[in-house]
């Protein structure tokens, strides 16, 4: 049976507490040193009354001050510090004063004037209140940095999330448009049964496409499923001028990539390489393990790097020649992608086919889902496949 890990809760996460925590163990031990001190100097059993009395003084005028402190530490710096620098000798002054009054009246036999107690305890809780003030505004402003780091870490995510999803939601409309006036001419023809099987392929694709986060990362047999539905409908439309092979390596199967990862790429082939051709083109796609890289290629057997015609294709991506030349959404969408998902570890390539052709070669690292992670968030199941 798997163990759910067990996920922390932030100390600073709910401040208010969090300061009352602090607050008594601060001056909880502040209290037992001053009790150590007081028993290893020979002071009675009775002095630590005193020693209570001092930290219960200094915990009430601590209060005190981070109530003033927290309308000031959102002020200008200079009212900060300089209102600080006003109050905290006077909160010194008056916890020198209580504490010199409460020993005067422990000694009252004894020789020492109340300004001798007075300067002799005022070093001591001058420490201590400067110390707390220190902590209270250091904590402070380390947890208002926290909070805007969240925040800024929520934007970031959030805007990210915006761009993926405007990436992978860019279907070409003239796919849509395509698909739906085919459908409209087998009406018009009376083909009722390819009509129909184009529409609940059309539906089942568009259905799986809205399903997904537009971050969610699928397994290599899912992505490769919903490929095949995608082809089924675009073979509807060229019949024979499409022809599709995959080369798809078991191992590669629970591999993760990003959903609808490779159907800009094999949407730019038909468009450059089927469609433009009386005699179609062939369209290839292999997944291996390199290492522990995944390896995608998708290659066509349209024209090649050098030819005028694969200029509209290419969008401002290095190839193995080294240079840059101009573009397409297709390739430009899935190198967006990739940019955002992997960052610098991943490969994205343009090249001639080894057989002649155009071929993209995609790497990613092999990444497979955890299995409890897996069972509470399997991808809802296509509805049609492609024949």
């Amino acid at each position: 049976m798997a163990v759910l890990p067990i996920q922390p809760t932030p100390f600073f996460a709910n401040k208010n507490q969090a300061f009352w925590r602090l607050q008594a163990l601060g001056w909880g031990g502040a209290m037992l040193l001053r009790a150590m001190s007081s028993i290893a100097g020979g002071q009675p059993w009775t002095f630590l009354v005193l020693v209570l009395i001092q930290a219960v003084t200094g915990f009430s005028i601590s209060l005190v001050l981070s109530v003033i402190y927290r309308q000031l530490i959102h002020r200008r710096a200079l009212v900060t510090w300089g209102v600080t620098g006003l109050v905290l000798p006077l909160a010194v002054a008056l916890y020198a004063f209580i504490d010199a009054w409460v020993i005067g009246l422990y000694r009252s036999d004894s020789s020492s004037g109340f300004a001798q107690l007075l300067i002799g305890v005022f070093y001591l809780d001058g420490t201590l209140l400067g110390a707390w003030s220190a902590l209270y505004y250091a904590i402070n402003f380390y947890v208002q940095i926290e909070e805007q780091n969240d925040q800024l870490i929520r934007l970031e995510n959030q805007a990210t999330s915006a761009q993926l999803a405007m990436l992978r939601y860019q279907l070409n409309p003239h796919f849509l448009f395509n698909t739906l006036n085919s459908i409209s001419t087998l009406v018009l023809l009376k083909q009722t049964e390819p009509a129909n099987a184009m529409l609940t392929r059309l539906s089942s694709f568009l259905r799986y496409t809205l399903a997904n986060e537009p971050s969610a990362r699928v397994t290599v047999a899912q992505e490769v499923e919903t490929l095949k539905l995608y082809l089924g409908i675009e073979r509807m439309r060229f019949e024979e001028r499409l022809r599709t092979t995959f080369h798809i390596d078991e191992a590669t199967g629970p591999g993760l990539l990003p959903s609808l990862l490779l159907q800009p790429l094999v949407e730019n082939a038909i468009k450059y390489a089927v469609s433009p051709q009386e005699a179609g083109a062939d369209i290839t796609i292999t997944t291996q393990l390199v290492g522990t890289m995944l390896r995608i290629t998708v290659s066509d057997s349209g024209p090649g790097l050098q030819s005028s015609a694969s200029d509209n294709r290419l969008s401002g991506v290095t190839f193995d020649g080294g240079e840059q030349v101009s573009t397409g959404v297709g390739l430009a969408n899935t190198r967006d992608r990739l940019a955002q998902a992997y960052g610098d570890t991943h490969r994205f390539e343009i090249v001639d086919a080894p057989e002649g052709g155009f071929a993209v070669i995609i790497e990613i690292p092999f990444e497979r889902r955890d299995p409890v992670i897996a069972s509470s968030s399997e991808p809802p199941r296509l509805a049609a496949k492609a024949g």
